[in-house]
């Protein structure tokens, strides 16, 4: 839900705000906030079993970083929005230097794990801020149903399994995994 603001907030004001003393995640939506209840214990082990994994394959192989934590990138200006993908992989083509602030740069890979506080509607708004900024894939984890859906685009995904193998394809080379190394 949105809180009640007097003026739009840009995204350098968004960053330069104190954490909020809640503990709760927050989002800029076209420069309002947007504040997120923690996702619970299974979204966070989820959150952690995904990062570990790409970021392993990436370290390994050198192909770029990996942020988890609800790295803000921005994705859209004036009204300015920062989204936070619960993992995201940029590759070192594209990423030539990290900001201090928000990524100003779309990753090549985008993974949402759901939990209970997300809504289909936020999930699709999600996907088509993420493709119309540049994002080339995105994966939708829910644990509570065993699945992992990949979007090649917003309005086109394919649901696989927990015993389904699912690869980076063209985005994150050579990686592969089982859906349930996912999921605890």
């Amino acid at each position: 839900m949105p809180t009640a603001v007097t003026h739009l907030i840009s995204a350098r004001e968004f960053f330069e705000m104190p954490e909020p003393a809640d503990g709760s995640r927050q989002e800029l939506v076209r420069g309002e906030i947007h504040v997120m209840p923690p996702g619970g214990g299974l979204h966070g082990v989820c959150c952690s079993r995904v990062d570990r994994r790409i970021g392993n394959y990436v370290d390994a192989h050198k192909l770029g970083e990996v942020a988890s934590n609800d790295t803000g990138f921005i994705t859209a200006q004036e009204p300015d929005s920062v989204r936070g993908p619960d993992v995201a992989f940029w590759s070192k083509e594209r990423l030539k230097e990290i900001p201090i602030g928000y990524m100003t740069m779309a990753p090549d890979l985008a993974v949402e794990v759901l939990s209970p506080s997300n809504t289909s509607k936020l999930i699709r708004e999600k996907l088509g801020e993420y493709f119309e900024r540049g994002v080339r894939m995105v994966w939708v984890l829910a644990p509570e149903d065993r699945t992992l859906t990949i979007y090649r685009a917003a309005d086109q995904g394919r649901i696989y399994h927990e015993t389904a193998t699912i690869s980076g394809e063209d985005v994150l080379p050579g990686f592969e995994c089982k859906v349930s190394d996912f999921l605890p």
